[in-house]
């Protein structure tokens, strides 16, 4: 894809700039959705199956994601590639806006605000993870919980069905 213009910032905008391409990145790196029926039925905002199709094209297009190859009878897998992964930053940004300017429920703001808490090295600690998850890099050793873990239990400590 050429640019409109040598701009970085149109550049980015021209790859992330709509509504849905960043909420499928939002769904492909948070909730682990990385099939085509997983997207169109996990996401919150109800993204209609031929927007879903269109920005999945668009993203590989631009190197954000790659498709697996499905043999006969399986469903293709969708990938983060290096710079699928560097847009973390760029979505914590986004949900940190969110934080301030906008409400919402408890459980989904859980998610954002561990990340603000825990800061930059925690946003590092997630590509990581990304890393291995998409580009079956090796692990980096930690103690504890991984990133993805602790989002998880921040989570379900505010969602009604973990408070029960």
């Amino acid at each position: 894809m050429e640019p409109r213009s040598g701009c970085p910032i149109n550049a980015a905008v021209e790859v992330l700039g709509d509504r849905w391409s960043l909420l499928v990145l939002r769904d492909v790196i948070f909730g682990d959705r990385r099939y085509f029926r997983a997207l169109l039925t996990g996401s919150l905002e109800g993204i209609a199956s031929n927007i879903l199709a269109d920005r999945l094209k668009r993203l590989i297009d631009a190197g954000i994601l790659t498709r697996g190859t499905a043999a006969r009878g399986q469903r293709a897998r969708f990938s983060l590639t290096e710079a699928g992964i560097q847009t973390l930053p760029i979505i914590y940004a986004l949900g940190n806006w969110g934080l301030d300017w906008s409400s919402g429920s408890a459980e989904l703001r859980s998610r954002q605000q561990l990340m603000r808490d825990e800061g930059p090295a925690f946003i590092e600690e997630l590509m990581d993870e990304l890393r291995v998850r998409h580009l079956d890099a090796p692990p980096k050793p930690h103690d504890g919980p991984g990133a993805f873990e602790r989002l998880s239990a921040a989570y379900e400590q505010t969602s009604p069905q973990g408070r029960a």
